[in-house]
């Protein structure tokens, strides 16, 4: 019998389990606690990419030449570390940045975060700044904790009403629908689908015999005010769990004054929505014995992020759908570990257990810890870095990430990474950004590695790695603690054998990691907080109070805000993004795969078929979009998926990346970009433009 190392898929944060043969190829892990061996199309092809001849293989150093060249290992670290003292001498900590990344471990993570504080800096940041920055803030600051109030399982279990907000869990999340919110509504729940885009998710809830499904495609940007309809017929036909509201929440006069004239009819042509469906909706969720909602980067990638997630946090409070099974407010997270990776402390205002880094007593417990003074200022995020590249930021060391493709307005990014004096890459592919490195360092894959990383409803798990593929490359882990111990010497804390031995000291200064071990974790895995050894964690929060400063949920109300970039007679459609389930992110891994390659080898953007009539463009043809920041050639889908006036499209394709168009503002509290609203002119090759064809 084949023998084989049970793990967790590299892909999106669901958690699924898989299983590594010792031939180096996949096979399902049949009593996974979170997938049962059931996976997705990228899951089963995940093994493809780590033998892959692409694979970085030895380290590298640009010479004089301007080219990258083999080198030692020594010889890497030595130029490092010498590179690291001299910004640090010369331009203080500040000047170099850390970008931790959201596929490598729990123990990788910690090591990042701990090198650039003992560095002397908070400026470490990791990518849920592109995707769930705002979720996080706004859960945090009126619910207590910035992940999923409630479990996959429960969910499935208790639910009555699932409302999907942005987000496409079919596409994005596959296990996750199939198992679990699809069979819910096969066993009678109802789903709420809030997106401009039709799509998978869809499609998946179109159940022959029932009519348990409605869609409502609101243009881009306006979820503020949809979400204020549902709010203002709530408050009307006295659907509000006024007990839950008075012993539970502080804020709710707020909510009724901004909503006092508030005009519901008007705000549904704004939407484009029918007033009477959204209403219809409204009454769905709030006469439900137990109603959920999910939100996805759909909600949370706009300027107004943090409004847009605080009024879904209004919705569950005023309705009393938080703290029991079945009920909260979910946000869905796309990578398989960036929940794990704020966890343990990767973002520039909070130490490990989202312990505000500005806070003197909190702080000085991790001191206690660490053997070191951290800095009592918060951080630049890694856009707030990016856009500080060769101007306060001298130096860069990115782990595991692609900002090129990654951040919006690629092309300015590139410009502004050009300037910087010195910039480590450490990855296992040669990315986008490679081609800007001073150092590559080669680093093991997700299967050859083993560690916990935390799931998209707080499941932490162990990772286990198989052997070493190519023999020059090292895990993260090691490369990390061998950075700090020559940044710091052998007594400056860097010092482990292996991952489980970061684990111990991660658990002594993240709380609600406190009582996992290594043993507990076992196969099943734990939901965080898990405050002591022997507690079983929870699978959902908040049942008795909540977890911010005086025990209330807060509720707030809040007004629409458009685009920053809103259509105009040069720049006539709104340009929207997401993922396919084919590929993910950057396409770093997926677009090396010859089974995701060959369902989507290249990119398209759906068109309405009335912008396609009025700008001349035809199903298949070459179109070129552009935008104020840049323009990409791609295939023209034309498809009535979309709405009239919207245009959609993805950022896995290098050379045609959505985010060659995106907007690089951002929300001013969560400092999150506007990936989902962008005005864009479409032309199709040799035809007429967008703006000439309305001339």
């Amino acid at each position: 019998m084949t023998e084989q190392t049970n793990t967790i898929c590299p892909y999106c944060g669901v958690g699924c389990g898989i299983a590594i043969t010792e031939d180096m190829r996949f096979a399902p892990w049949g009593d996974a606690p979170v997938n049962e061996g059931r996976i997705c199309i990228k899951g089963g092809a995940a093994m493809e990419v780590v033998e892959h001849e692409d694979r970085l293989k030895v380290p590298q150093i640009r010479g004089d030449d301007g080219e990258l060249h083999e080198a030692t290992w020594d010889e890497a670290y030595g130029l490092i570390v010498d590179e690291m003292e001299r910004i640090r001498d010369e331009h203080g900590p500040d000047a170099m940045g850390f970008f931790g990344c959201s596929k490598a471990t729990n123990e990788e993570n910690y090591l990042l975060q701990k090198l650039a504080r003992r560095y002397g800096t908070n400026n470490v940041d990791n990518c849920t700044r592109m995707c769930h920055a705002s979720t996080v803030y706004a859960l945090r600051r009126s619910l207590g904790a910035g992940a999923m109030t409630n479990s996959m399982r429960d969910l499935m279990e208790s639910a009555d009403v699932l409302w999907i907000q942005g987000a496409n869990p079919a596409e994005q999340h596959p296990i996750a629908n199939s198992v679990y919110f699809r069979q819910a509504v096969l066993e009678g729940a109802t789903v709420i689908q809030i997106d401009p885009h039709a799509n998978k998710t869809t499609r998946s809830f179109d159940i022959e015999g029932t009519e348990r499904h409605q869609h409502l495609q609101v243009e881009p940007g306006t979820d503020i005010p949809l979400l204020n309809v549902v709010l203002k017929t709530i408050l009307e036909n006295d659907w509000v769990d006024e007990e839950f509201v008075e012993a539970r929440t502080e804020g709710f006069d707020h909510l009724v004054e901004t909503l006092g004239d508030f005009d519901a009819a008007a705000a549904a042509d704004i939407c484009g929505v029918p007033l009477e469906d959204i209403e219809r909706a409204a009454e769905v969720y709030a006469t439900a014995e137990n109603a959920a909602i999910f939100t996805g980067m759909g909600m949370s990638q706009h300027t107004c992020g943090v409004d847009n997630v605080q009024n879904e946090i209004n919705l569950a409070l005023i309705t009393g759908n938080v703290g029991r099974p079945g009920t909260g407010v979910n946000p869905l997270r796309g990578q398989n570990n960036v929940q794990g990776t704020c966890d343990v402390g990767a973002m520039p205002n909070t130490l490990p257990g989202y312990q505000n880094v500005e806070d003197d007593e909190l702080r000085a417990a991790v001191e206690d810890v660490w053997g070191f003074e951290v800095p009592s200022k918060a951080g630049l995020t890694n856009v707030e870095i990016s856009h500080e590249a060769g101007r306060s930021i001298k130096g860069l060391y990115v782990m595991g990430e692609n900002p090129i493709m990654s951040e919006p307005d690629a092309n300015e990014v590139e410009k502004r990474l050009a300037e910087l004096e010195f910039l480590v890459v450490q990855d296992i592919f040669p990315t986008d950004t490679v081609a800007y490195a001073d150092v590559v360092l080669p680093a093991t894959s997700w299967a050859e590695r083993g560690g916990t990383v935390a799931n998209t409803d707080r499941r932490v798990q162990l990772m286990r790695g198989i052997d070493t593929v190519y023999e020059n490359t090292k895990d993260d882990l090691d490369i990390l603690a061998e950075v700090g111990t020559r940044l710091f010497g052998a007594d400056g804390g860097f010092d482990f054998d292996g991952p489980e031995a970061v684990f111990e000291e991660l658990r002594q200064v993240c709380p609600i990691y406190y009582g996992m071990t290594y043993d507990l974790l076992g196969t099943e895995g734990i939901h965080w907080p898990c405050l002591e050894p022997g507690d079983e964690g929870d699978p959902y929060l908040y049942e008795d109070a909540f977890t911010t400063p005086n025990g209330l949920g807060h509720i707030e109300g809040v007004r629409h805000q458009p685009p920053k970039e809103v259509p105009d007679d040069e720049y006539p459609l709104i340009l929207t993004t997401a993922r396919l389930i084919e590929h993910y992110n950057t396409g770093t891994m997926s677009r090396r795969s010859p089974t995701l390659n060959r369902q989507h080898p290249e990119n398209f953007v759906d068109v309405h078929p009335a912008d396609a009539e009025r700008y001349g463009v035809a199903d298949g043809d070459t179109v070129t979009l552009r935008s104020r920041r840049g323009e990409i050639e791609v295939r023209a889908q034309v498809t009535e998926d979309i709405k009239e006036g919207t245009v959609w499209t993805t950022p896995h394709f290098a050379a045609s990346s959505a985010n060659r168009l995106t907007n690089d503002v951002l929300d001013e509290r969560a400092k999150i970009p506007e990936y989902k609203a962008a005005a864009v002119a479409i032309e199709a090759s040799g035809g007429d433009s967008a703006t000439a064809a309305d001339d």
